[in-house]
């Protein structure tokens, strides 16, 4: 059985940068887990001494903390300031991006429509620089924008690591319904290159392997695509989590990762299906 990679996957420009940064501060601590890669921030944790702190209570006085690549609501930002803490902003300057955004079109009086998951951190901090809550409203299908109460001005964003075909649903829905509607594309570079390859790959394999975290929206994004295209596409978050039967009568196995998974898990991923299907022969 021969495996492929797909010609993009894996670690995105904020990932590396949240990483790098992390590993800049040893014995620092982050604010929520600084991505969705458990594997990795055991690593950080372990070889920098990174800590996790889940609230403002789990930091100590002389700690300093690192902004998670998702990034935080506003009011936690600014207690951290207030309480005088060293901060360390590593939110990605993709999420960085839709928060400006949603805070100026809500300060020229827009209603705010944000595309995404409303339990996802990068939501969480995204509609929270609205100006006005009460004109900020999450979606994630395009028969929530008939019931929502918006101005006639609309500004919309979308969460960074979702589907295009998906937002554009979103947005014709607004546009058909709307004096003036303001669209920005905030959905990331690099998750167009990994879906697109990944789709590409999911073509052509008989068993696709997407790695990365449970949590990762990116990675779910990922495997939902393989799967439209592969039925057999699975979704591990490490070597661990394989089953050798997944590759029985298989003859061309392909490989993606979600933006926050690391190459040394891809290898060990890889290493573990070529000793499986070996043991095979």
């Amino acid at each position: 059985m021969k495996i492929a990679l797909a010609s993009s996957y894996g670690f995105c420009f904020g990932v590396k940068r949240a990483i790098k940064i992390a590993e800049e501060h040893p014995g620092s601590v982050t604010y929520g887990p600084l991505i969705h890669n458990k594997d990795e921030i055991n690593r950080l944790k372990e070889g920098f001494g990174i800590g996790l702190a889940e609230s403002l209570d789990d930091i100590k006085n002389d700690e300093a903390v690192v902004i998670r690549t998702h990034g935080i609501p506003k009011k936690e930002l600014e207690l951290l300031k207030e309480n005088e803490k060293k901060i360390i902003d590593a939110t990605c300057p993709y999420v960085t991006t839709p928060q400006k955004i949603v805070e100026e079109m809500s300060e020229e009086g827009y209603s705010i429509v944000i595309f995404g998951d409303r339990n996802h951190p990068e939501i969480k901090g995204v509609v929270s620089y609205a100006t006005n809550p009460k004109d900020a409203f999450i979606v994630l299908e395009a028969s929530e924008i008939e019931t929502l109460p918006l101005k006639s001005k609309v500004a919309v964003v979308a969460q960074t690591t979702r589907k295009p075909e998906d937002y554009l649903k979103i947005t014709s829905a607004l546009t058909l319904r709307h004096k003036e509607v303001r669209i920005f594309n905030t959905i990331c570079n690099a998750t167009f290159e990994n879906q697109d390859a990944a789709a590409d790959l999911a073509q052509e394999a008989d068993v696709m392997i997407v790695i990365g975290g449970k949590h990762s929206s990116n990675t779910k994004q990922l495997h939902s695509i393989c799967k439209h295209y592969c039925a057999d596409s699975y979704l591990v978050e490490n070597e661990s989590e394989l089953n050798r039967e997944w590759f029985d009568g298989k003859n061309l196995c392909g490989i993606s990762a979600g933006a926050s998974t690391p190459d040394w898990i891809v290898q060990n991923v890889i290493t573990r299906i070529e000793n499986m299907t070996a043991l095979k022969s």
